[in-house]
């Protein structure tokens, strides 16, 4: 009898847990990080590319959490090849000195993602809106957000820092928009 009702409640806690996470990892060549910078006047907006490197997170059918996303600062291109040199330089990015720039995901909620972000060596907290797509065991996952440079140190032609810019002064938001391709590893995690 009591083998009886130690299997219940084995059985009871098992459901109390829900699905157990799955971990998946990032497909890099098929995810695409397009930016986007302003001027302050005019409406000169570059635009162009960074890769993702590699990243990893878990996933229970519900809500995905765990994440680590490696951004590749060195790939930042932009059509302009003097643009995308200077914005790979010690003004901007500093791709020399700090090659990667990564996001650890705390997760996902109600359609929005928490976690921080570490540029040129300086981690913040970011907060943006993410739709989820499940296809199978592949989990594509898309969003876009705006963030202020000049919180990771990048300074350059800020109105914030500098006056008389005029024309040359360059807004401190910038824009990611993304989709993100991961697969998911074929055991669950303990």
């Amino acid at each position: 009898m009591w083998l009886v009702g130690l299997l219940c409640l084995g059985a009871l806690l098992l459901m109390s847990f829900g699905q157990a996470p799955t971990r998946y990892v990032v497909r890099p060549a098929a995810c695409r990080l397009a930016w986007t910078g302003y001027a302050e006047v005019g409406t000169w907006a570059p635009s162009g590319t960074v890769q993702l490197r590699q990243g990893s997170f878990e996933y229970d059918g519900t809500t995905l959490r765990n994440g680590v996303f490696e951004i590749d600062m060195r790939t930042i291109a932009h059509e302009n090849a003097q643009l995308q040199q200077h914005l790979r330089g010690a003004d901007f990015f500093a791709v020399a000195e700090f090659p990667a720039a990564t996001f650890r995901l705390r997760q996902v909620s109600n359609g929005r993602a928490t976690g921080w972000l570490t540029i040129k060596g300086v981690t913040q907290p970011v907060e943006f809106p993410v739709q989820l797509e499940r296809q199978g065991s592949t989990l594509r996952i898309e969003g876009a957000a705006t963030l202020d440079r000049t919180r990771y140190g990048i300074r350059y032609n800020s109105r914030s820092f500098f006056a008389d810019l005029g024309d040359q002064a360059i807004r401190n938001d910038f824009r990611i928009v993304f989709a993100v391709v991961a697969d998911a590893q074929l055991r669950a995690l303990p």
